[in-house]
């Protein structure tokens, strides 16, 4: 079974589905039980990848690419379980053997983040992605970079579940230049949803200081897929007329026909980085370079199936690196 999230959780969890033809695949869009079901069922988590909004969007992507879905894995007793996140294990598949595949950039880590890895009461969760692979609750957790690998056991993680994988959406950037998208040699600003998961923005701050880089380029703004979208557009009016919006789409599309790329807290970071576009963005552009996810041709999926194999006892598809510390590169 493949527990999905986002559209990009989605999307990568699919293309490891493929990978695996010789097994049974199902799945669903991200699920809970008990007291954070019901808070789920009073709109109480409706920012994360567990509201309603991303829940259809992942029903609707399932559906699209006809794939079996199992709504909460209640169908079947499986023999695996991957996933797109640690930090929220339902209890049903606890004793399943559970791979966890890294989404893309994670949360900086803050005082928030170190009060709740503290805590032995708080969930991991209400520090966003910062904790990420810290819980330990997994098998194997397939991870983008070998910075990744670095950054994640500092916070935390059991360096010897750890697999250095690459991840599906941001392993092959190259491919994205392949398209037919008519705008080219503009500023992209590609936006975040950090006041839907309740964190301070400066959207005016961010929008001007686009602008002033743009110093008159054309500017193109990508919204992010959990954002209110007439608020944005309205600020995006105010304070950068002329501007065109995009609310959906390819963002990694759009990233490859600019010239400057400006992010708050987006993965797409990393595909402007490995195109080698001007990148700003409110991470240190050294530290993003150091987590930049391993260009392998798109050989990830492949990578993440095997490494599922393995952990079945079945053998691997493709030669799967056992160390701890060694990255699966384009020769495995």
């Amino acid at each position: 079974m493949l527990i999905c999230g986002s559209l990009n959780q989605t999307s990568q969890l699919h293309q490891v589905a493929v990978e695996l033809p010789d097994f049974i695949c199902s799945f669903t869009p991200f699920y809970a039980v008990g007291p954070v079901e019901w808070l789920r069922r009073l709109g109480g988590v409706e920012a994360t990848i567990l509201g309603e909004k991303l829940r259809r969007r992942c029903l609707s992507y399932l559906h699209e690419h006809r794939l079996r879905v199992d709504l909460g894995g209640t169908a079947a007793s499986y023999d695996l379980v991957v996933t797109c996140t640690d930090l929220f294990v339902p209890s049903n598949i606890r004793r399943r053997p559970l791979v966890v595949v890294q989404e893309g950039m994670t949360d900086p880590a803050g005082r928030w983040a170190r009060l709740v890895r503290r805590s032995r009461l708080l969930p991991l969760w209400l520090a966003g992605t910062a904790l990420t692979a810290t819980s330990g609750h997994y098998d194997r957790f397939c991870v983008a970079s070998e910075g990744y690998r670095e950054l994640f056991i500092q916070r935390g993680a059991p360096a010897h579940k750890l697999r250095v994988t690459g991840i599906p959406n941001f392993d092959d950037c190259i491919r994205y230049r392949n398209n037919t998208h008519a705008a080219r040699h503009y500023v992209l600003a590609c936006t975040s949803d950090l006041r839907e998961v309740m964190r301070p923005d400066d959207r005016a701050g961010f929008i001007r200081r686009v602008r002033e880089v743009a110093a008159g380029r054309p500017i193109h703004f990508k919204l992010h897929p959990n954002e209110n979208v007439a608020r944005a557009r309205r600020e995006i009016a105010r304070y950068c007329p002329g501007a065109v919006v995009h609310a959906e789409g390819s963002a990694e599309t759009l990233v490859a026909n600019c010239d400057v790329l400006f992010t708050q807290y987006s993965s797409v970071a990393y595909v402007g980085l490995a195109l080698g576009k001007e990148v700003h963005s409110y991470y240190e552009l050294d530290e993003l370079e150091r987590l930049l996810p391993i260009q392998n041709g798109g050989r990830s999926a492949a990578n993440i199936a095997d490494v599922c194999r393995t952990l079945l006892g079945v053998a691997p598809a493709l030669p799967v690196s056992e160390a701890t510390h060694t990255p699966m590169g384009a020769d495995g």
